[in-house]
């Protein structure tokens, strides 16, 4: 339980730090001179939408994993497994390219706020965590509660996480190398999957 707990809030923390979400937001933004408190807003709204996919995502797998949790071999072997695949992939995936995009044609294009804010929400909404799913899915195993723990403590820390770093790199507060972070955290993330997973052999 407790490895779950820790592996999911280290991964939430490290999603809201990676910046391929939200800093287009900051990018659009200063395009179309935003104030700080219109930034915030449309990055909480952004968040949430970012959460809800990967909640309700989260929530199917974890009764998914709750349907297996009598079967031995599942909660002892297979989830377990599944982490530490997860997390080799993650971990070659950042290794081997840095996936941070963000297209000067499309920030450029002028559009209606209405529709820049439709248009993020959406594009977040249709990308969830991916990384985190596997944590629901142990989660239901072990119990209700668990799963919805965790629901509320990503959507949490992902949201607040965003729009702290927003507010701060929009203020100019902070000046990081995004590529650097995002490939580092990206590599923690998958680290942090084998972690949990070989610790979940042993911790029941």
């Amino acid at each position: 339980m407790y490895e779950i707990l820790t592996g999911s809030v280290i991964i939430s923390l490290l999603h809201a730090i990676i910046p391929n979400h939200w800093l287009p937001v900051i990018a659009i933004g200063r395009r179309e001179q935003w104030t700080s408190r219109e930034v915030t807003r449309v990055t909480l709204l952004a968040a949430l939408s970012h959460a809800l996919s990967t909640v309700a995502l989260g929530i199917l797998l974890g009764y998914m994993g709750k349907s297996l949790s009598g079967i031995e071999e599942f909660t002892h072997i297979a989830a377990p497994v599944i982490l530490i695949v997860m997390g080799i992939f993650f971990s070659y995936r950042h290794h081997k390219h840095k996936h941070f995009h963000l297209h000067d044609e499309e920030v450029k294009q002028k559009h209606t706020k209405k529709r820049i804010i439709i248009a993020l929400s959406i594009a977040m909404f249709f990308s969830p965590c991916m990384e985190i799913e596997a944590y629901f899915l142990l989660a239901g195993a072990q119990g209700i509660w668990l799963l919805f723990s965790l629901a509320l403590l990503y959507t949490l820390i992902t949201t607040t996480g965003m729009v702290l770093l927003v507010r701060l790199a929009y203020s100019g507060l902070l000046k990081l190398n995004w590529h650097t972070l995002e490939h580092n955290a990206g590599m923690i993330t998958g680290v942090t999957l084998i972690i949990t997973g070989i610790l979940s052999f042993f911790l029941h």
